[in-house]
């Protein structure tokens, strides 16, 4: 003991003695770390900085849980994950539900602090603007707060604008909620500087450029001159709206609205102007074969489908992110998947036939064969019973050596000739993974790599998520037009999404126009989170995402004298019935309240800030 006692006299002493002799001992820099000093006086470690500005994109829209099923798209298919909470508008001030961090409060501020921090930094630079690197990064740092401030604004409405960021010793932290109007002229002017600043520069892919800052400025004018953006409107549609006392907060209390439908339709002009999307200005529509590969070209981003996109957030392989297992998360349990977004009836239903009529369960032919002769964004968005897709696993194949779609309840012969009940292998009573069966009947494709090789848990994909591209620009264009009444210039751009994908013009015109507008952009930007915001900002949400959600119920019995021991699709031999039927209330019992066109600011950011108002219906 004593021993020990004096090795630590002797090693105290010995380290007084180091430092008596280097003054620097205490001083030294974490051979970890870099101080933020450091950090703007080189071009690549400010480099650094700014792409981890980027980090708040997480794995944009590809989480397992995704916004789909929030909407009349889709159902998640697990419990316990806050997904009701919100469907059934239950959500409160302490309680929001499932909110992912790109949309979450405080993770949205957190990338505001950052973007800035470089903001300030570059505004007054210490390194030279070598090749524009000043520009392109300050540039970057201005697209990114007003994405993430319109982040905010999509779900909160009006919010603090901080501009700079706070230090210690500030006289105060808490500041009050901008004007809906306020905060939507902050984001398009660092917009419009981010466009500036980035013109002419060649950009990495997944980086903010000139044409995102134009896109991003188009969407963000479209939703403020929408309905619920809208003082009078959104009063005149919306009695808790109506009574509300802070409305600015919200919507503008008045103005010209006709004006803001202008900007919003020349802003999505400037980006139609600089660039070309996929497969534009076709005359007519391509065979029904071509619009399927098309759309998912789109989908995936590739053989042409790239040039969709605007700005995206990218996966690789050699870094798996759970970006990259879509197919997991959303594909079906027969093949060893989650099923997790799966979509509902109420999506299916609304896929046009081939010949651009409405599907209609009325219309025997159509009840009898629904998944036949739909808009081929049908086939290549959704897996339905009786789809062709990948093999099964090698445990698997001998159930089902064809690899199609099982998710029915189908008669087979057993050995001794007598009928029996086969379940699908992609339902819930399935003897693969029953428990990840789909509740609704279908799955989703859109997004998911169709490569053999990519088929269960241990396999990531590389398709990237579209968090800007061409045809939404296109989309804003023809409502922003549509509402200016400008009725023919709307109806060309319309048809040409409609020929790339091999459905017919549309002729319609007025209110009916419009209804088929909004369907088109229901269909063609299915699961890229629009749906919730479009439902919101048209006020449709109570006929829309409060609908309840419903499946489909699938019955194959033999035909009369035919024998199958090994159950396959195949309508020469089975008799097929459809019905469509309700969700169990037990599993999820949608529900709209106004209340749900706003998140609600969480009672710890209340206590925190004690100068923001709370949105309407929520205490």
């Amino acid at each position: 003991m004593k021993r020990n006692i004096k090795h630590i006299f002797v090693l105290v002493a010995a380290l007084f003695t180091i430092a008596s002799c280097n003054n620097d001992f205490l001083n030294t820099d974490p051979l970890g770390e870099v101080s933020q000093a450091a950090v703007w006086t080189d071009p690549a470690l400010a480099e650094a900085f700014v792409t981890g500005i980027y980090q708040g994109f997480g794995n944009g829209g590809f989480d397992e849980q995704m916004l789909a099923s929030l909407t009349d798209e889709a159902i998640f298919t697990h419990p316990g994950r806050g997904i009701t909470t919100i469907t059934e508008a239950r959500t409160n001030s302490a309680d929001d539900g499932w909110v992912n961090n790109t949309i979450f409060w405080g993770n949205m501020y957190s990338y505001i602090r950052r973007a800035n921090i470089a903001i300030e930094e570059l505004s007054e630079p210490q390194f030279a603007n070598d090749g524009g690197i000043v520009d392109r990064l300050l540039g970057e740092a201005k697209f990114m707060r007003a994405y993430y401030y319109q982040q905010l604004a999509r779900y909160y409405g009006g919010v603090p604008i901080v501009d700079r960021p706070y230090g210690l010793g500030e006289e105060t932290y808490e500041a009050p909620r901008n004007t809906w109007e306020e905060t939507i002229n902050f984001i398009v002017s660092d917009l419009d500087d981010a466009a500036s600043l980035l013109a002419g520069k060649s950009m990495a892919a997944g980086r903010a450029s000139e044409l995102a800052a134009l896109a991003l400025k188009s969407r963000v004018l479209l939703y403020a001159a929408s309905d619920l953006h809208d003082g009078p409107t959104a009063s005149a549609k919306s009695s808790l709206l109506a009574g509300y006392s802070d409305l600015d907060l919200l919507a503008y209390p008045s103005g010209d609205r006709t004006q803001r439908w202008q900007q919003a339709q020349a802003a999505a002009k400037a980006v139609l102007d600089k660039a070309s999307g996929n497969l534009y200005g076709l005359s007519e529509p391509v065979s029904h074969e071509e619009g399927i590969q098309n759309y998912i070209n789109n989908s995936l981003s590739r053989n042409g489908g790239e040039n969709e996109l605007i700005m995206a957030r990218y996966f690789i392989n050699a870094k798996q992110e759970n970006g990259g297992r879509q197919g997991l998360f959303n594909g079906p349990n027969g093949y060893n998947n989650w099923a997790g977004n799966s979509p509902v009836q109420l999506l299916v239903d609304d896929y046009e036939m081939m010949d651009g009529t409405k599907f209609d369960w009325d219309n025997p032919e159509h009840a009898a064969n629904p998944y036949e002769n739909r808009d081929a964004r049908f086939y290549a968005s959704i897996l339905y019973d009786g789809a062709q897709w990948k093999p099964r696993s090698s445990a698997n194949q001998a159930r089902d050596p064809l690899g199609q779609i099982q998710t029915g309840t189908y008669e087979i012969t057993d050995e001794s000739g007598n009928k029996v009940t086969h379940f699908g292998l992609d339902t819930r009573n399935s003897p693969i993974e029953d428990w990840n069966g789909s509740y609704t009947g279908y799955y989703v494709r859109k997004f998911i790599d169709p490569d053999p090789a990519i088929v269960d848990q241990n396999t990531w994909q590389e398709v990237p998520w579209p968090i800007l591209r061409y045809t939404e620009a296109v989309l804003n264009y023809v409502e922003a037009s549509l509402e200016l009444g400008q009725e023919d210039e709307a109806r060309a751009w319309l048809n040409q999404i409609r020929f790339r994908v091999g459905q017919p013009a549309l002729t319609s015109s007025g209110e009916q126009l419009m209804e088929d507008y909004r369907n088109e952009r229901r269909i063609e930007m299915a699961y890229e989170e629009q749906r919730y915001h479009d439902a919101r900002r048209w006020m449709i949400a109570e006929e829309t995402l409060g609908r309840k959600a419903n499946t489909i119920s699938i019955t194959g019995t033999l035909k009369p004298g035919v024998t199958n021991s090994l159950y396959r699709y195949d309508p020469e031999i089975y008799n097929y019935v459809y019905k469509v039927v309700p969700i169990d209330p037990g599993k999820e019992n949608r529900t709209w309240l106004d209340k749900m066109y706003y998140i609600p600011i969480l009672r710890d950011e209340l206590n925190r800030n004690t100068l923001l108002v709370q949105n309407p219906g929520f205490e």
